[in-house]
């Protein structure tokens, strides 16, 4: 009898699925803003989460992965020092920039991209410097693709146009949108009159894939004889072509690489490469079960993190595309729109790991990951630390510890436009080990910072960092502690 009852439940759940899934189906089919295989993307994803569609990983059968599959940067084999050489390595890549996110959380609008990092140049700037620099030094031609959400695609257009004269060629095209699903009755969000921007979503960089078959840019980019394509975040300094990666995947035929560098107590959360049932993965903290989150943040058992810097064959990428082969995990994310509870699934780009042949990941320095997520990286960046280079941004060798400071700005520095204002100029912190800002503090110009530096301004009152003051191992509290 129990038997039986079981099984009731079972065809319950799946009649109630499938009554699902026909629903969502009829009402997909309606929106007539989005293309045909964005409502076929949406529904197959969608699917997927409703049957539950999960590989569940076995803690026991994680492996640590050897040198063979994480490679140490350093036994690289250095690239051919001849330029025609060089030039055949660069001219079988392509540069794809992740630029779909918005700049909200630094108090900016529009795309992140454009916001001025040094110098007065934007990320988009560097970027593109950077490409120009390599294409003029060698003489190839290294195009650039920027994939777009539907929030940055009519902003990026415009200001792509000041780079029409520039000796790069600059592709653009955008990842699907999909429409945010109603939690109470999983009806797609547009269907119910909110038919603007909130009614919508992009699925995560793991879309980039099917994203750049759908669009045709990867056609395009076939019969143009590219082999690689290096995919980063469009806020990643650290993100530069690097020839002796490329070098090493092309002598090896490895179809998919991951940047991973040694984790720190900041980057605990951040994914990481393990060896599972032969293949190499990626395991996120979503993944883990509750009682090995404690082990999975350690740094002793999981030591390298996931820098989203992904370098992916071509040929690869329209084979598995084709042969809708891209089952990655899926990321429910909840939301709240006007008061409505919503859903929006997603996937990640480096979750994609284990479906490509000879895949691997290569330990890389630090130095390769430098993303600006916070005003408190943009300090980082903008200061003596570092130098501008033909769009390079280059650590400063007078800093002799590996690791960059660790600086806590308060939220009235959270905004880029109050973080500019309250320093007349950033400050010296070559010599600076942490910072920590919180209260109405306001920075003069030239000053130093070296050891650990609190400033801690109490409430109701403003506190002024003079001109050329020097904080050695100083904790400020009030104008008297200076």
């Amino acid at each position: 009898m129990a038997a039986q009852t079981d099984a009731a439940k079972i065809t319950a759940t799946v009649v109630s699925v499938d009554d699902k899934l026909a629903k969502l189906r009829g009402e997909v089919d309606k929106l007539d803003q989005i293309s045909e295989n964005e409502k076929t993307g949406f529904i197959s994803l969608v699917s997927r989460y409703l049957t539950g569609e999960a590989d569940q990983i076995e803690w026991s059968k994680i492996q640590t992965p050897t040198d063979e599959v994480v490679v140490p940067y350093d036994t690289l084999a250095s690239p051919p020092e001849d330029l025609e050489e060089t030039k055949k390595l660069l001219d079988k890549l392509v540069v794809l920039k992740l630029n779909g996110g918005l700049g909200t959380t630094m108090g900016c609008t529009g795309p992140k991209s454009v916001i001025e990092v040094r110098n007065g140049f934007t990320f988009l700037d560097l970027i593109v410097i950077q490409i120009e620099s390599l294409n003029k030094k060698y003489g190839c031609n290294v195009p650039l693709l920027l994939m777009n959400s539907f929030n940055t695609h009519d902003d990026t257009q415009k200001i792509v146009e000041k780079y029409s004269n520039s000796d790069i060629e600059i592709h653009t095209f955008n990842q699907s949108q999909y429409p945010r699903i109603v939690t109470e009755d999983f009806s797609p969000l547009p269907s119910k009159g909110k038919a603007g921007k909130d009614g919508w979503y992009p699925p995560g960089h793991g879309d980039v894939f099917p994203s750049l078959n759908n669009s045709g840019k990867l056609d395009l980019l076939l019969a143009q004889g590219k082999e690689y394509v290096f995919v980063a975040n469009s806020d990643n300094l650290g993100a530069i072509v690097d020839m002796k990666i490329l070098n090493h995947l092309i002598n090896n035929q490895n179809e998919y690489c991951m940047e991973v560098t040694p984790k720190t107590l900041a980057d605990v959360k951040g994914g990481t490469l393990i060896s599972y049932e032969g293949r190499v993965q990626l395991l996120e903290i979503a993944q883990v079960p509750d009682a090995h989150v404690d082990e999975f943040k350690s740094i002793e058992k999981f030591k390298i993190f996931n820098t989203n810097n992904l370098w992916v064959n071509l040929k690869a990428i329209k084979r598995l595309v084709e042969a809708d082969a891209l089952k990655m995990e899926i990321i429910p994310n909840p939301k709240e729109v006007d008061g409505v509870k919503v859903l929006q699934l997603e996937t990640a780009a480096g979750a994609a790991i284990r479906f490509f042949d000879k895949a691997i990941g290569i330990n890389v320095p630090r130095s390769r990951f430098l993303p600006v997520k916070a005003t408190s990286d943009l300090l980082l960046v903008q200061s003596d630390l570092y130098t501008l280079v033909d769009g390079f941004v280059i650590r400063n060798p007078a800093r002799t510890n590996p690791a960059n400071p660790s600086i806590t700005l308060g939220p009235e520095f959270k905004k880029v436009a109050n973080f500019l204002a309250r320093f007349k100029t950033i400050p010296s912190i070559v010599e600076l080990d942490s910072l920590k800002v919180s209260g109405d503090v306001w920075f003069g110009s030239g000053i130093t910072l070296k050891g650990e530096v609190n400033i801690t301004a109490k409430s109701g009152v403003k506190l002024e960092i003079p001109d050329g003051v020097v904080l050695d191992n100083k904790d400020v509290n009030d104008p008297k502690d200076l």
